[in-house]
């Protein structure tokens, strides 16, 4: 079962979601904050797993919290959830390295489906915000030069990142094992010189892996 974190700052908006989220049997909410500080003490003390985060709060924003989660609890994983479709906010979570970006005007459906993806790693962004980013994620003219050396598995294994799959998605894709999906991606983390892999999959669509012939 998974332990999840909410971080919200309107109690009403926090009770809603934690009715919809544990309609999954998967996913218990263990423990709730009303800001970033909040959320900081809490992981300082607890496990947790999951972290849905809003965006605009008092004290600490979802974006800086975020920032500081990732750099002392890298594993953590991050869903933002907010009000504000904004190019910029999603720009910012996915480089402090939140592991989606959903909009309240989400169906429950596909916040449970979220939360999955996020927790096998895919990477998962509203439609209308997807339409915002991946065209400033991809605005170069040319194919910028990959600075270091993938094999050509290490080379599919990040398109499919950058796709958003989830490890068991690529590992069907490919025919490998989810252990061996998880193998390459530490290793082709460590060559790229990446956090983790909302970074990897920017880096795949700003070097336009995805397009390129295998």
């Amino acid at each position: 079962m998974w332990r999840v974190l909410l971080v919200e700052d309107q109690t009403i908006v926090r009770q809603g979601l934690k009715v919809i989220l544990e309609q999954d049997p998967n996913i218990k909410v263990t423990h709730e904050a009303e800001n970033g500080n909040q959320a900081i003490s809490i992981l300082e003390q607890h496990i947790i797993d999951f972290v849905l985060m809003d965006i605009r709060m008092p004290e600490m924003n979802g974006i800086e919290a975020t920032r500081l989660i990732k750099r002392n609890w890298p594993k953590v994983k991050i869903l933002i959830l907010t009000t504000f479709n904004d190019d910029e906010y999603a720009l910012q979570a996915l480089k402090e390295g939140a592991n989606g970006f959903l909009l309240k005007t989400s169906e429950p459906k596909k916040l449970i489906e979220a939360v999955h993806s996020c927790m096998n790693g895919g990477l998962t962004l509203h439609d209308e915000v997807a339409a915002k980013v991946m065209p400033r994620l991809l605005q170069y003219s040319e194919h910028p030069a990959i600075s270091v050396e993938l094999s050509q598995r290490e080379l599919a294994i990040t398109k499919c990142v950058g796709q958003g799959k989830t490890n068991k998605e690529i590992a069907e894709e490919l025919h490998l094992s989810i252990g061996t999906v998880k193998n390459h991606i530490t290793t082709i983390l460590h060559k790229t010189d990446l956090r983790d892999r909302t970074q990897l999959a920017i880096f795949a669509l700003k070097h336009h892996i995805g397009e390129q012939p295998l």
